[in-house]
């Protein structure tokens, strides 16, 4: 049987049931991005909302790492619909207190932040809000993408006998990469045109979490081989309770992509990788409605919900 779901998720679940349909909204609730028809193909529409004190730390980030991680991670759930990033709205809540200790410049060195990445990705932004209070420093991005019509990719479409692939290198993302991942826009769109892509999420709650997100939409189980986990440098080196496989299976904010594809592309992916980045056959999608690990030795395990998730109501 499936883990239960967080809270977090139950919350979703619950918004999502009880919201009207709309014959323009091809996809809504529940994937990286909602999904809605437009006269010459979908366009994407997603937001994501970062907190002080959650999502990054005023001590020990700057806010160019800070605007441009808020914008990094819509881009990256572009990316994981294998869709074209368009334009941004961005809304600020700056804490009163703010100007005590940093100077007047930490706007508009987080904007650059968002700007700079904005340049890199042809993403225009156009628009958004910003407001002062006595809480901590809250900003909020939502964004656009296209893709053309039929070709959005889901969580939904993962079948019985597809590979599941993850690309780059996945745990510790917490040291720092998590302020500066590359999202995989590029990568994404190079992956439509070598294969099908059935299903796919970025990595961002974790490997095991995000994975079941794709179990859950699809009604399928699946396995992991320990040895194919690509674990990365800075999961190997760090010295806590936890193993590196535990921080590549439990570590949120990694930012790949996860995806499944049919045995025959998997086996093209696996000759001759398209990505200048690593990509990792890392298992399969079985019949079922769990998540296993395959060990070294050949014994499986269930495996647990293992990642990042906000206790929504809990106090």
């Amino acid at each position: 049987m499936l883990p239960e779901r967080s809270s977090e998720f139950r919350l979703i679940e619950s918004f999502r049931s009880t919201t009207g349909a709309s014959p323009a909204v091809v996809i809504g609730i529940g994937d990286d991005t909602a999904v809605v028809s437009a006269s010459d193909g979908l366009i994407l529409l997603a937001a994501d909302m970062l907190l002080e004190g959650v999502h990054f730390d005023l001590a020990t980030a700057t806010p160019f790492q800070i605007g441009r991680k808020t914008l990094a991670v819509n881009l990256s759930d572009v990316a994981a619909m294998g869709g074209r990033p368009k334009y941004a709205l961005v809304s600020l809540a700056l804490p009163r207190q703010l100007s005590e200790h940093r100077n007047e410049n930490f706007a508009e060195q987080l904007f650059e932040g968002l700007r700079s990445l904005a340049k890199e990705f042809e993403t225009t932004i156009v628009g958004g809000d910003t407001n002062s209070w006595d809480g901590p420093l809250v900003i909020n991005v939502a964004i656009t993408g296209e893709v053309s019509a039929g070709k959005a990719i889901t969580r939904s479409g993962a079948k019985v006998g597809d590979w599941i692939f993850v690309t780059g290198s996945l745990g510790g993302s917490i040291v720092g990469r998590h302020l500066d991942f590359t999202p995989r826009v590029s990568e994404a769109l190079i992956l439509r045109e070598a294969c099908h892509l059935n299903a796919m999420i970025d990595v961002s709650d974790g490997l095991v979490a995000d994975l079941y997100h794709i179990l859950e939409e699809s009604n399928v189980g699946a396995f992991l081989n320990e040895s194919s986990i690509p674990i990365s440098e800075t999961a190997a080196s760090l010295a806590d309770d936890r193993s590196p496989l535990e921080h590549a299976l439990g570590d949120g904010e990694d930012f790949e992509l996860l995806f499944t594809v049919s045995p025959e592309d998997g086996q093209k992916l696996t000759e001759n990788n398209p990505l200048p980045i690593p990509l990792s056959h890392i298992g399969e999608i079985v019949v079922g409605d769990s998540c296993q690990l395959r060990g070294k030795s050949g014994m499986k395990t269930e495996l647990p919900r293992l990642g990042w998730s906000h206790d929504v109501g809990k106090p």
